[in-house]
């Protein structure tokens, strides 16, 4: 059964997740909240999914306020962490790539990133451009670190960086290839990414979602995903948010 990039990404993403109590979706991540929603569904109802922005799917009342308050109280198990750049200790950048009184470029900023990386227990970082102008060596300014001195009280962080092309693990401030995705190659991923990092002796082919996860992404997850992310879901599963209502 033929399936999409987007839908290894949420399966391979909905995996990591784990069997947690909630976990929650910021802005502008179809990706994610598919995998969350897909998690859901395999777990008959469990985790609780809050996306934001989602009236249908959220308790929240108040937004991204509410989500910093739940996240301090410890009652969101899960979140996920793009940036404009990542590099190899897990530090994101979310702020701008150059002089910081005179910048080349500057990406959306902060937001909550730095405070949810350090109280959220499984951050997932994607990035769906893999190269070596998005994972870099250095990050030119860190918005979020993925580790902190020895004496900080930290109960967050990075678990995982997935990418349109592998899949890394992450601890001890290093990422691990685990498993390279179908179309890619392991020389592909070391050409492309601009840190060092380990891999085993075997690194597996990254599995292709089953018949019955493309089934609950297609029939099920893509019409829930339609209520927030209408392009999206026309785009990859071709669901107008007419017919998810």
């Amino acid at each position: 059964m033929t399936f999409r990039p987007e839908e290894l990404l949420a399966d391979q993403i909905a995996r990591l997740i784990g069997g947690v109590r909630h976990v929650a979706v910021g802005n502008a991540s179809p990706i994610p909240a598919a995998a969350a929603l897909l998690a859901r569904e395999r777990g008959k109802g469990r985790p609780y999914v809050s996306l934001l922005g989602s009236p249908k799917n959220t308790f929240w009342t108040d937004g991204a306020r509410e989500l910093f308050d739940c996240a301090g109280q410890g009652r969101i198990d899960v979140f996920f962490l793009s940036g404009g750049q990542i590099d190899g200790h897990g530090n994101v950048n979310l702020v701008e790539i150059g002089d910081h009184d005179h910048p080349k470029l500057r990406f959306p900023g902060s937001f909550g990133s730095a405070y949810l990386y350090y109280v959220v227990p499984k951050v997932i970082l994607f990035r769906t451009e893999h190269s070596r102008r998005t994972l870099v060596p250095q990050v030119d300014y860190i918005s979020a670190p993925g580790a902190s001195a020895p004496n900080v009280f930290r109960p967050g962080g990075p678990v995982a960086l997935i990418t349109n092309r592998c899949l890394f693990s992450f601890a001890d401030g290093r990422f691990t290839l685990r498993s390279v995705h179908p179309g890619h190659t392991i020389d592909e991923v070391m050409e492309h990414t601009g840190f060092d990092f380990d891999k085993p002796a075997h690194v597996p082919e990254t599995p292709a979602p089953s018949a019955e996860t493309l089934t609950l992404l297609r029939q099920t997850v893509a019409p829930q995903l339609a209520e927030l992310y209408p392009q999206f879901a026309k785009q990859v599963f071709g669901i107008e948010l007419k017919a998810a209502q």
